[in-house]
């Protein structure tokens, strides 16, 4: 069970922060990668070929902005599910960020969750599919959370 986060350039780090901390608490393994699909696909590729070769469960998340090829290019070149989750600094940002990580094209799925918290959350429901005790993990913080209200 893995998470490899690919982000398009350093200056996504602190967004992979968000995400990475969820990650913590459901004490899921990860590794940052810094690759951008436009200036190094070649190295994006060589990301992917490592972590295709291993047995998963592996969900990716990308974080891209702008013009968002890097979803796109993952999800087109592996086997294992992908969840964009774009940065944003503004609203106008944020419209230009989630256009270009929803709009993929055909045969290529690239789900799309704009909040980082909840994307770190997806990837572990991703991989609770297939682990009992992370599925029992989550019904339990569930439960907590509801408790909390």
């Amino acid at each position: 069970m893995f998470v490899p986060l690919i982000l398009g350039s350093k200056i996504d780090e602190p967004h992979a922060a968000k995400i990475t901390a969820i990650l913590d608490e459901f004490e899921i393994p990860y590794k940052i990668h810094v690759a951008s699909a436009h200036k190094v696909p070649e190295k994006v590729l060589e990301i992917i070929k490592e972590y295709d070769a291993k047995d998963g469960p592996i969900c990716y998340i990308t974080i891209a902005g702008r013009s968002n090829a890097l979803s796109g290019f993952v999800s087109a070149n592996s086997v294992y599910p992908v969840i964009g989750c774009p940065p944003f600094s503004d609203k106008a940002d944020m419209l230009v960020n989630i256009h270009s990580t929803l709009q993929m094209p055909s045969e290529t799925p690239a789900l799309t969750v704009v909040d980082p918290k909840n994307a770190g959350t997806a990837a572990i429901r991703i991989l609770a599919a297939d682990n009992a005790e992370l599925r029992q993990r989550i019904h339990a913080h569930l439960v907590a959370l509801k408790k909390s209200f």
